[in-house]
């Protein structure tokens, strides 16, 4: 059947509004099936050892890089990001899903735990995480490969032991059909089971995919808006399932009076550079800006922002048009014009804008302690702590907060670290928000609206928790456990047997 006659996503260039494509939506007989296929693989895949899925996820990352130049031409013609970001976000990717690969075959993640008897009227009980089945993954539109389909939920989930059913983004819709294939075509090659990874495409699909039966969790990235409606969704079911929703946030950063004394331009420059990285587009993009009153700080950070603040493209026109309503809420609602970058000419482009406002617009107007998708930050100066604090006792939950104090003789340095945990996942100091390294101890969550499970990370080893629920095996006989609470261990995972942790088969024998 021809495309055209078919419901379909139009493909769009973000620097000139233009129509670059179209790509079928999937009916929604194949998601059904799609999900009944992912279905069918979730026995093998979670039965399949660490040690295999490391070498599947290993095998997409190499064939991502093996076709980093078309993915590349493919995702500038549908984001506008540049090709030097984008061979940079291939590579990110690709390092991502060796990272959860060699997450996977480490295995403390599994959390295998014995207890052996302490006595006649005490059974043994045997404790592991097990892959909950099939997860729907909803990638975001500002990194359409590292937080895309085959992102850090779907190299996370896989590594965990679940298949993946993925829903293609409309912002980039041609870049996942070609990263469908390269995954599919390496997954296959690596001995992955069919239906180990799948991708549908439109919105109908996606809810369908929420509410099918076979569908054990939801990992979604992207706005507060999408993320409460698969809440919604997702709660409507007969079997409701857990949604890990990462949906941006404020992220203020704080300057204290020593570090504002001492480093005013650095910091001024710092903070412009993170706030219109990727046109502020991203998650961890700082959006509230306070300073200590009397340092000169607001005028240093409206210089760098003149001299710096770059023009360019949003990545889609939603995202323009809410951008645009944003600036004006900041505007109506008596925020001071600072500073306005003229927006470049054709498509979605945007006008870079800095605003100030008071503290006591921050506390009482929620317009100024919203997230605003795009390059626009609120400056606020404060002229005490306890002002500071009422500033912050307002503010929701982000994915990180930053602080900037001087190291030696700052009495403010240390309990705004402390206040910033309450606020945030992630506490940055003497840095900027934006930049999400992919490691063992990274957490990227936050406390709500930030996100929907404040426990949960989307990033680094931390994230295969979301795709595991832990069972105990009281009494069971050997050859019924699962391998990684087995007494020979032949996954070679960390085992905690009676409190030490164990790598290799251990000689303590199951009850009876």
């Amino acid at each position: 059947m021809d495309t055209l006659s078919m419901a379909t996503i139009e493909s769009h260039n973000p620097r000139t509004g233009l129509v670059a494509g179209y790509v079928a939506e999937t009916p929604l007989a194949d998601v059904d099936a799609a999900a009944l296929r992912a279905a069918a693989a979730a026995p093998s895949v979670a039965e399949a050892s660490p040690a295999t899925r490391s070498s599947w996820l290993r095998a997409v990352a190499d064939a991502l890089e093996a076709h980093q130049e078309e993915l590349v031409a493919v995702a500038d013609a549908e984001t506008a990001l540049g090709a030097s970001r984008l061979e940079s976000e291939v590579a990110r990717t690709a390092a991502q899903l060796r990272h959860y690969a060699d997450v996977a075959a480490e295995g403390s993640w599994l959390g295998a735990t014995v207890d052996r008897p302490s006595g006649a009227d005490t059974p043994e009980l045997r404790r592991l995480n097990v892959p909950v089945g099939p997860v729907a993954v909803l990638g975001s539109s500002n990194f359409p490969l590292a937080f895309g389909i085959v992102g850090n939920d779907t190299g996370s989930a896989i590594a965990a032991g679940c298949p993946v059913i993925a829903k293609a983004h409309p912002a980039h819709p041609q870049l996942d059909v070609l990263l469908t294939e390269i995954a599919i075509a390496a997954l296959d090659e690596g001995g992955a089971p069919s239906g180990t990874f799948g991708v549908v495409h439109g919105f109908s699909a996606g809810q369908q995919l929420v509410m099918h039966p076979s569908t054990a969790a939801v990992a979604f990235t992207g706005s507060q808006a999408g993320g409460f409606a698969l809440c919604r969704l997702a709660a409507s079911r007969n079997a409701i399932i857990p949604v890990f929703a990462e949906m941006g946030s404020l992220n203020p950063l704080v300057v204290t009076p020593a570090a504002a004394a001492a480093r005013t331009e650095e910091i001024a420059r710092g903070f412009v550079d993170s706030l219109t990285l990727g046109m502020g587009q991203y998650c961890t993009k700082p959006g509230l800006l306070l300073v200590p009153s009397g340092h000169g700080l607001v005028a240093a950070v409206t210089s760098a922002f003149e001299a710096a603040a770059p023009a360019g493209w949003l990545l889609t026109q939603p995202i323009a048009t809410s951008y645009a309503v944003g600036v004006g809420r900041l505007l109506e609602g008596g925020g001071r014009l600072l500073a306005a970058i003229p927006a470049v000419q054709g498509g979605w482009a945007a006008s870079p804008t800095l605003v100030a406002a008071t503290p006591d617009q921050i506390v009482y107007d929620v317009a100024f302690s919203e997230e605003y998708f795009g390059p626009v930050a609120v400056v606020c100066e404060y002229g005490s702590e306890q002002e500071l604090e009422q500033v912050l006792a307002a503010l929701p939950g982000s994915l990180v907060a930053a602080v900037h104090g001087e190291l030696a003789d700052d009495p403010l340095l240390a309990a705004l670290t402390r206040r910033l945990a309450h606020l945030a996942g992630r506490v940055v100091v003497n840095g900027y928000p934006t930049g999400v390294v992919v490691g063992w101890a990274q957490q990227h969550g936050g406390p709500w609206p930030a996100t929907t499970a404040p426990a949960a990370t989307s990033v680094g080893a931390g994230a295969l928790a979301r795709f595991v629920r832990p069972v105990a095996y009281q009494n069971a006989p050997a050859d019924v456990l699962p391998p990684p609470i087995r007494d020979d261990n032949p996954w070679r995972v960390p085992q905690r047997i009676d409190g030490k942790v164990r790598r290799t088969g251990t000689r303590t024998r199951s009850a009876q």
